[in-house]
């Protein structure tokens, strides 16, 4: 299977997790545009018509030709599915482990590289959508803008470190978020301490000091795995 493949297939799976636990779509609703959507997930458009075309096949969206692409009106009737595109996630705990030990190998990193490569513009926009996670914790820490939010600042961090391949693990920890959110144990604990994570991470991020910053992120994972009650080898 390949790189790209792989890619599409968790594409898909994070789309169908919109629709399915998070409601975020419902059935008849429209897709966003291509563009805005491709953006938003942290893929090339390519890989987001692939993800689509898995969709479609198995039944979870309609493309309408001249119209555009709609989620199916049995949309529901996927909620207690356990396959897409050929990925088993009958397995939500162990996925989650590998997702979080993945992130720890690749995001401290990647955050390291984004306090030194990053540009002024984009320190502010982080900040901005920061300070945005921050109010949807508050808000509702189990909503789905908490969750789009939060995806939305971490992966603008992974955008910061200006590395094309690093970029492509951004559906990656879209879809350790979203599964985070999917198995609903200990939220209001991860929220409590996410919230104080970020102010740490986008002080270190502010003061451009990257070996804080790489540090403030593997403390933040660490706290949303051992508050899962995942065990890490890492």
């Amino acid at each position: 299977m390949t790189q790209k493949t792989n890619l599409s297939q968790r594409t898909a799976e994070i789309l169908k997790n919109r629709i399915t636990v998070e409601k975020a779509l419902l059935p008849g609703e429209k897709l966003p545009n291509e563009n805005e959507l491709s953006a938003e997930l942290g893929v090339s458009r390519a890989t987001l018509r692939e993800a689509i075309r898995i969709l479609v096949n198995d039944g979870l969206l309609t493309v309408y030709r001249g119209k555009g692409t709609y989620v199916s009106d049995k949309a529901d009737q996927f909620a207690g599915t356990q396959m897409i595109g050929n990925v088993d996630t009958s397995d939500m705990r162990v996925r989650l482990r590998d997702l979080y030990e993945a992130r720890l190998i690749i995001e401290p990193e990647a955050a390291f590289l984004a306090a030194n490569r990053a540009t002024d513009e984009e320190i502010e926009e982080i900040l901005r959508l920061g300070e945005i996670v921050q109010k949807n914790i508050k808000r509702n820490p189990r909503g789905s803008a908490r969750v789009r939010s939060e995806s939305e600042f971490h992966g603008a961090i992974m955008k910061a470190a200006h590395n094309d391949f690093l970029a492509q693990f951004i559906p990656l920890l879209t879809e350790t978020i979203e599964k985070t959110f999917a198995l609903d144990e200990n939220l209001e604990i991860i929220a409590e301490d996410a919230y104080k994570d970020h102010i740490m991470i986008m002080h270190f991020l502010e003061l451009r000091d990257a070996a804080a910053l790489k540090s403030a992120v593997t403390i933040h994972l660490h706290h949303a795995a051992i508050n899962e009650n995942l065990k890490l080898d890492i």
